[in-house]
């Protein structure tokens, strides 16, 4: 399991697959923070994060800082 931290105020860690794509690590943030998914938007260095995108494919790695918002 790789762990990232997912930053807004709260600082949210989650534990993912690497073969996990970026909307399960949505639905992940979303168990945790109780905020829909259709209101999150991840970034990684100002690059919106598509949901059909493995995070492998998205060079996420383990103790990466996520930026997340609400849109």
């Amino acid at each position: 399991m790789t762990e990232v931290v997912c930053k807004d105020c709260l600082g949210e860690k989650v534990k993912f697959q690497t073969n996990d794509t970026t909307g399960d690590l949505e639905k992940l943030i979303t168990a945790k923070t109780s905020t829909h998914k259709n209101k999150i938007v991840l970034k990684k260095s100002q690059i919106v994060l598509k949901d059909h995108m493995s995070l492998g494919d998205c060079e996420i790695h383990d103790g990466m800082i996520l930026r997340f918002y609400y849109q």
